[in-house]
């Protein structure tokens, strides 16, 4: 099919996105050092702009012109780019069935422009398609690329994490669990995700039995009666630094903290994607 996806755990039709507001900050101790954003990857040299045998994903497609589709893909070594697929919407193109979403692509183009030309793109096979809620939360990490990734900017670690929840989605493992993982290691990738272990300001271990907010600038601090950021605790802090979401409590607070945390990397902008989930399965 020639996907048109919603424009990230939860999805909703534009009209009833819903963009979770983020309180001014509170004055706090000047920042300690956090996590330096990662040095930008280098990508293989494209001679004359051309490319071939690159793993891609379809994120998200529009009509161009009459016959054409515009492709936006993720891709393991050039990152997040745009193809003009040319000819896609002809009944009888052989991109029709090939730039599907969720599905394993060796695509090639050439160009040098922010714009490329999608030159050919191969289903590679491999894993199994998405369905019902699987595909509902596809969407939303589809979602949440397209609207935190630079254009250009590659991250193979974070494809890699990227096909690795596909198809933890595809057999069926707990959505709320994925979901918040692949949500951290998409700040971690993209260098705006602090150190969860330890206090800002004063580099103090976090300590399980005290609760802390989480200045989405600088990281943990000890929490205020004043603070209307979300409230956690340092055991679901260290649960989320190690990747341990099977505490009830841990799955409850990150969802709220990561939700807080992505709304103001998004700077405002919504996320047709997460009501939807969040009114069929409160992820």
């Amino acid at each position: 099919m020639s996907t048109t996806t919603p424009a990230q755990p939860e999805l909703a039709p534009a009209s009833s996105a819903v963009c979770v507001p983020v309180p001014a900050p509170v004055a706090i101790a000047p920042p300690a050092a956090t996590s330096a954003p990662p040095p930008r990857r280098s990508r293989p040299p494209a001679r004359d702009g051309k490319v071939a045998g690159q793993p891609a994903f379809v994120l998200h497609s529009y009509p161009h012109k009459e016959t054409s589709l515009i492709v936006d893909v993720f891709t393991r070594e050039y990152g997040r780019i745009a193809l003009v697929a040319k000819g896609a919407k002809r009944p009888h193109s052989q991109l029709r069935g090939v730039l599907q979403t969720f599905q394993p692509l060796q695509a090639g183009w050439t160009g040098k422009s922010e714009l490329r030309i999608l030159t050919g793109a191969e289903w590679v096979g491999g894993m199994l398609p998405l369905e019902k809620t699987a595909l509902l939360c596809g969407f939303y990490l589809n979602e949440l690329l397209v609207k935190l990734l630079a254009r250009d900017d590659p991250h193979p670690v974070l494809f890699d994490h990227y096909v690795a929840t596909l198809n933890q989605l595809a057999h069926n493992e707990p959505p709320p669990i994925v979901l918040r993982k692949f949500e951290r290691a998409l700040l971690k990738e993209t260098g705006v995700a602090a150190d969860l272990t330890r206090c800002t300001g004063t580099r103090q271990a976090v300590e399980a039995g005290q609760v802390y907010v989480v200045d989405p600038e600088r990281g943990p601090r000890p929490a205020r009666a004043s603070d209307v950021w979300p409230k956690i605790t340092g055991k679901t802090l260290l649960d989320m630094e190690r990747e341990d979401y099977l505490d009830v409590a841990t799955q409850a607070q990150s969802k709220l903290l990561m939700r807080f945390l992505l709304a103001h990397q998004l700077g405002g902008a919504t996320l047709n994607t997460r009501q939807i989930l969040i009114d069929l399965m409160q992820l």
